[in-house]
C-alpha cells in the first residue's frame, strides 16, 4: 500500500497532479459511496451468473412476467435537460487529453468520454483521465503535441460532455477500502461527480453519465440509488444526475421498460450499443447450437433480430418520454477518395436506417463521419425540431421474444475467421500495452468488437461448425490459423514493430479465450491482470 487518503487505500504511486483529484474530501466521499453500495455489486453479479446458468441449460430470454404491470401501466421519465434534448450526433472516445479536445470541438452535439470499452485502464490513464475531465469541464483543457508541434484547445460552444463509467463487472485494482478493491464504476462516477457537478450546473449543463453493460432492472435500481445518495450527500436536488443506459446485453433488451422505470428520476435515454449487443447475443446463447452467428461482417443492423431491437428501443423510449440513441459507426475515413466514398455510402445507409426507425441521434467513432451523420439526422428531424420523440411507432406489430432471438442467416468463412484472429491479436496487444481504442483495417476497434471476434470462434468450435469451404472449426484448426495469422500480422506491421510489441502474449491470451472449456465472460478481465 502506497498511501491512505480519506479512508481509501491507494496501491499505486500518486503524482502531485493526481493529488488534485484524490483529495481528502473527495476520497472520503468515494469511500462513503463504496461502503454503502459496493457490497450490493457482488449480489448483482451473482444474479447474472444464476440467470446465465438457466440460459446455458436451455432456457431462452423472455420478458419478465412479474414486471408486466410496469410495462402495461402509464408513466413517464422525469424529464430531459435542455442541453440533452438535441443529441443527433454523438462522438465517443477515451479520456485521452488530445482526443478529448478534438472530440469536443467536432461537429457533434455530445462527446462521450469513456472510462470503459475504449480505455485500457492503466493507473495513469484512469487518474489522468479524471484530471482531463475536470479541465474539460472548467474549459481550461489544452494540449501541446510534441510529435507535430501543434497546440490544441477548446473552441467556443464545445459539445456536451457525458462520462461513461466502467461496468459493474470491472474493478479498480489500484484503490481499495479495508483491503478490498473498489468497483471501477464507483471510482469513475464518484470522483467525476464530486469535482465537477457544481461547475457543470453553473455552466448550464449537469453531471451526465453513460451506463454500460446493464443486464437487469435491479442493476438500474442500484445506479438510481447511487445517484440519489450522491445527490443527497453533496446537497443537490434529486434528479440532478442524468444518465443514458446502453442496451448492449441481450437480457437487458427484455427489460427496457423496467430499466427506464427503475431510473425514472435520472434517466434520459437508452442507446443501441450494437457491438456489445452482438457479443452478448453470442455469450448469452453460447450453448444454443441453433443461435450460432455467421461472420461478424455479415451481422449488420438490417438483420431481423437487430432491426427488431432497434425498433423496440425507439418505441419503448418514446412512449416513456426518453430519447432513443442509435449505434456506433466504427468506420474511419479513408485517404483514398474511392475507398472513402464507399465508407461514406455504408455510413449513410446505416444512419438513414436509424433515422427512419425514429432514433433521435447516433454515434460516430471519428470526427470525419460527423458531417455525414449530421446531415442525415438534420433531414430526418426537420427544421425547428430537436429530436424525434413524436415518432411513437404505434402502428408497429408487437416485437416478440422470437423476433429478438431470431437466428441470423449468413456464411461462416475461413476468411472471416482469419480476419477475426488478426483483429483480436492486434487489439489485445494494444490493450495490454495501454491503448484501448485502435484503428485496424479501416475500423476503430474497441473491446466490444474484439469480444465479438473471439466469442464467434469459441462458439464455432464448441458446436463443431464447418466453414463455407467445408473445413471443421476445431481447437487444432484454430491454432494452425493463429500461427499463420500471427505471421501475417508480422508481415503487415514489419519486424521492428512486431518484435517490439507483445504479440506472442496476445496470442497466448487469445488461445486461452478461444479454446477454454468454459467461456470467459470478458476479455478485459484476464487482460487487466497484465496491466
Amino acid at each position: 500500500m502506497k498511501a491512505t487518503i480519506g479512508g481509501l487505500e491507494f496501491y499505486a504511486e500518486l503524482s502531485e497532479a493526481h493529488g488534485e483529484i484524490f483529495t481528502e474530501d473527495a476520497c472520503r466521499f468515494v469511500a462513503t459511496l463504496a461502503k454503502e453500495f459496493a457490497p450490493r455489486v457482488k449480489t448483482l453479479l451473482s444474479a447474472r451468473v444464476e440467470r446465465q446458468s438457466s440460459f446455458d441449460a436451455g432456457k431462452l430470454p423472455d420478458f419478465r412476467a412479474e414486471t408486466k404491470a410496469v410495462r402495461e401501466s402509464e408513466w413517464q421519465i422525469k424529464g430531459i435537460p435542455a442541453d440533452l434534448q438535441n443529441r443527433r450526433v454523438e462522438i465517443t472516445g477515451p479520456v485521452d487529453r488530445k482526443m478529448m479536445i478534438n472530440a469536443l470541438n467536432a461537429n457533434v452535439k455530445v462527446f462521450m468520454a469513456d472510462f470503459e470499452d475504449s480505455l485500457s485502464p492503466t493507473w495513469d490513464k484512469v487518474a489522468q483521465g479524471q484530471l482531463n475531465m475536470r479541465d474539460a469541464v472548467n474549459r481550461t483543457i489544452s494540449f501541446d503535441d510534441p510529435k507535430n508541434g501543434k497546440h490544441y484547445e477548446l473552441k467556443e460552444n464545445p459539445a456536451v460532455l457525458i462520462c461513461r463509467a466502467r461496468g459493474l463487472h470491472l474493478t479498480e485494482k489500484h484503490i481499495g477500502l479495508n483491503g478490498v478493491v473498489l468497483p471501477g464504476s464507483l471510482v469513475d462516477f464518484g470522483f467525476y461527480f464530486y469535482h465537477n457537478a457544481k461547475t457543470l450546473l453553473d455552466n448550464g449543463s449537469g453531471p451526465y453519465f453513460y451506463l454500460p453493460k446493464l443486464q437487469a432492472s435491479e442493476e438500474a435500481a442500484w445506479w438510481s440509488d447511487v445517484f440519489h445518495f450522491a445527490e443527497e450527500q453533496r446537497g443537490f436536488a434529486a434528479g440532478t444526475v442524468k444518465a443514458t443506459v446502453l442496451i448492449e446485453t441481450l437480457p437487458a433488451v427484455f427489460e427496457m421498460e423496467e430499466i427506464l422505470y427503475a431510473m425514472r428520476d435520472h434517466i434520459v435515454a437508452l442507446n443501441c450499443g450494437r457491438w456489445d449487443y452482438i457479443f452478448s447475443y453470442i455469450k448469452t446463447l453460447k450453448n444454443h447450437p441453433d443461435r450460432v452467428l455467421p461472420d461478424r461482417q455479415a451481422v449488420t443492423m438490417d438483420k431481423p433480430f437487430l432491426n427488431a431491437y432497434s425498433r423496440l428501443l425507439v418505441k419503448t423510449c418514446h412512449r416513456r418520454g426518453a430519447l432513443a440513441m442509435g449505434g456506433m459507426a466504427a468506420f474511419i475515413p479513408a485517404k483514398d477518395a474511392e475507398t472513402n466514398a464507399k465508407v461514406l455510402t455504408k455510413v449513410e445507409a446505416d444512419k438513414t436506417r436509424e433515422a427512419d426507425n425514429g432514433h433521435d441521434g447516433t454515434w460516430v467513432a471519428h470526427p470525419g463521419l460527423a458531417d455525414t451523420a449530421m446531415a442525415i439526422f438534420d433531414k430526418a428531424i426537420g427544421e425547428g425540431e430537436l429530436n424525434q420523440l413524436s415518432v411513437l411507432r404505434e402502428q408497429d406489430e408487437a416485437v416478440t421474444a422470437a423476433d429478438l432471438l431470431e437466428p441470423c442467416e449468413g456464411e461462416r468463412t475461413e476468411e472471416g475467421l482469419r480476419a477475426n484472429l488478426r483483429i483480436s491479436l492486434q487489439y489485445i496487444e494494444a490493450w495490454i500495452n495501454g491503448n484501448g481504442c485502435v484503428p485496424i483495417y479501416g475500423l476503430m476497434e474497441d473491446a466490444a468488437t474484439a469480444e465479438i471476434s473471439r466469442a464467434s470462434i469459441w462458439q464455432w468450435i464448441r458446436h463443431g461448425k464447418s466453414l463455407s469451404n467445408g473445413k471443421l472449426v476445431t481447437n487444432d484448426f484454430f491454432r494452425q490459423c493463429m500461427a499463420e495469422e500471427l505471421e501475417t500480422v508480422r508481415a503487415e506491421l514489419g519486424d521492428e514493430r512486431f518484435n517490439a510489441g507483445s504479440f506472442q502474449k496476445a496470442a497466448s491470451m487469445m488461445e486461452e479465450l478461444t479454446t477454454s472449456e468454459e467461456f470467459i465472460d470478458f476479455l478485459t478481465l484476464p487482460a487487466y491482470q497484465l496491466l
